[in-house]
Parts: structure tokens; C-alpha cells; sequence
């Protein structure tokens, strides 16, 4: 054990600004806006604001995925919001969001704009408005709804339990560490048996389940989550590895994954989306 070990609670808790990692700077124990600003609007019904965080980019997926299908009224404007600088926390997000996260969506196709946030409700919010990639026997669809609801519980798992202490705290902590490690590998256990006997996760139908997932426990077998491939033995999971793959391999999936995007090789960078056109010249599958 390490020094940590001899910490002792406070009666009452305080704020420490300075003892927050990396995320120090937009960390506070109190929610609202910080400071004024407008939220930009496109020229389409669909406004999201957002960044291509796992959470961000299950809905830039899912907006190309239902442009794939045809339907031409999933077209989106998607405005970046730097998180890291604390657009988060501006007037008009908190309006659109008032837990301050990304994604948040305006609808504006209706009478009366409908604000739509945490990307498992925009998720089911846009597969209901658009009646694709969630099943309508009931059966099916509450199979599909019972994996997105568990990838809403399951994602702080691997995001802020794992995700923070090993990568993200500022000294790394042998309990937390070993405590969120053994989580997430009953996780990609338990999705390992699943896709034992399923090609996708929720049957053998694709589906926002597969939207959901793939951009967290797809994004962490293939090396693209904190650096814990190896940490965590991710080629264990054979049925995993394979599924993360085959959605890698979705032109929508690869166009998706990179809008609001602002690290990484520049021809995987889309910061924002308004059109279609905005993907030329990236090293992603032009939209038909």
C-alpha cells in the first residue's frame, strides 16, 4: 500500500481546486452556466452540440448510419464544444443541457424545439423518430433497450472509475486502480459471452446497442482508450475483438467517429459538420 492509505475523511467535505487531474480546470461541486454565450444554429432541424468523446460520437454514428439508410431528415449541423475549455457550462448549453455534458441535441422540426440530452436518450429519441436500428416487436426492442440501459450504468465503470485513476489522476492509486480494472474485465467478459453467441450484441440485427457500446468497449480492444490494452489483456476477449472490428468496418461508423473530433491525424479530424460535403478530403468513406 501506498501513502494514500492513511487518509482520513474530513467531517465535512471541501473543495480542493487544485486536486482534480487533468480535469481540474472545469471540475466544481456546483451546477448552471459560468458565463454567457449563444449556442450556434445550422440550417438544419437537428442541432447537436458536442465533441468526440465515446459519449459524443455514439450520436455523430448515429446520425450517419441513418443517412446511410436513406433518411434524408437525420441531415445535422454538429457544433463543437471544447470541454476542456468549458463550453460545457455557457448559458445556452446549460439550456440545452442543464447537467452541462456532452451530447446535447436541439430538435427544431416541430412546432416547438425539443431538447434532447445524454446520448442513450438521444439515441432512443432519434431510432423512435426515425424507426430504424431498434426493433419493433416488443421482445427485440427490449432486448436491444435492456443493453443501452446497461452501457448507461456500465460506461462510469470504465470512464471516470477506471479511466480517471489509471490514466487521468494525479498519482496513480493501487485500490481504485485494481478495484475499476476488475470491473471492467467482468464487463468485457460478460460482452464476450454475449457475442459468443450473437453477431451483434443485442441479437443478430445491428442496433443502437451496437452504437452505444462500440465507441467505449470497441474503442478499448482496439487501443483506442487510455493506453490499457495491454493492462488489461483486451485479446482475452476473442467474440469482443471480433465484433469491435466488423462496426470499425461501417463507412457510417468511420465517418461518425471523427466529427467534432480535434486530436489525432488531421485527415481524422472533422471539428464540425454541416454538410456531407465536409468529409471530403478525410480518410473516411464519402457519403453516397
Amino acid at each position: 500500500m501506498n501513502d494514500s492509505s492513511a487518509y482520513q475523511p474530513p467531517r465535512v467535505w471541501t473543495w480542493d481546486k487544485e486536486n482534480g487531474g487533468n480535469w481540474a480546470s472545469t471540475n466544481r461541486p456546483t451546477a448552471g452556466a459560468t458565463h454567457p454565450a449563444e449556442l450556434p444554429r445550422g440550417n438544419h432541424p437537428l442541432q447537436l452540440y458536442s465533441m468526440a468523446t465515446p459519449n459524443g460520437q455514439k450520436v455523430t454514428i448515429m446520425l450517419e448510419e441513418l443517412l446511410a439508410l436513406g433518411e434524408t431528415e437525420a441531415e445535422y449541423d454538429a457544433h463543437l464544444i471544447r470541454i476542456g475549455d468549458g463550453d460545457q457550462f455557457s448559458t445556452g448549453f446549460v439550456a440545452a443541457n442543464p447537467n452541462s455534458k456532452i451530447p446535447a441535441l436541439i430538435d427544431y422540426s416541430g412546432d416547438t424545439p425539443i431538447r434532447v440530452f445524454e446520448s442513450g436518450a438521444i439515441l432512443l429519441y432519434l431510432a423512435d423518430q426515425f424507426g430504424q436500428l431498434l426493433p419493433q416487436s416488443r421482445s427485440e426492442r427490449t432486448e436491444v433497450l435492456n443493453w443501452l440501459f446497461w452501457l448507461q450504468g456500465a460506461a462510469p465503470y470504465l470512464g471516470g472509475g477506471f479511466g480517471h485513476f489509471y490514466n487521468y489522476a494525479p498519482e496513480p492509486l493501487e485500490y481504485p486502480i485494481n478495484r475499476f480494472a476488475m470491473e471492467v474485465k467482468r464487463q468485457l467478459d460478460l460482452l464476450d459471452q454475449q457475442l459468443a453467441q450473437h453477431r451483434f450484441i443485442a441479437g443478430e440485427a445491428y442496433s443502437i446497442a451496437d452504437i452505444a457500446i462500440w465507441p467505449w468497449f470497441g474503442g478499448l480492444v482496439r487501443g483506442a482508450l487510455y493506453n490499457a490494452a495491454e493492462f488489461l489483456d483486451v485479446d482475452a476477449y476473442k467474440h469482443v475483438q471480433r465484433w469491435a472490428e466488423e462496426i470499425a468496418l461501417r463507412p457510417a461508423v468511420q465517418r461518425g467517429r471523427i466529427v467534432n473530433r480535434t486530436w489525432g491525424a488531421p485527415a481524422e479530424q472533422l471539428h464540425e459538420r454541416h454538410q456531407a460535403d465536409d468529409f471530403k478530403g478525410l480518410s473516411v468513406p464519402q457519403p453516397r
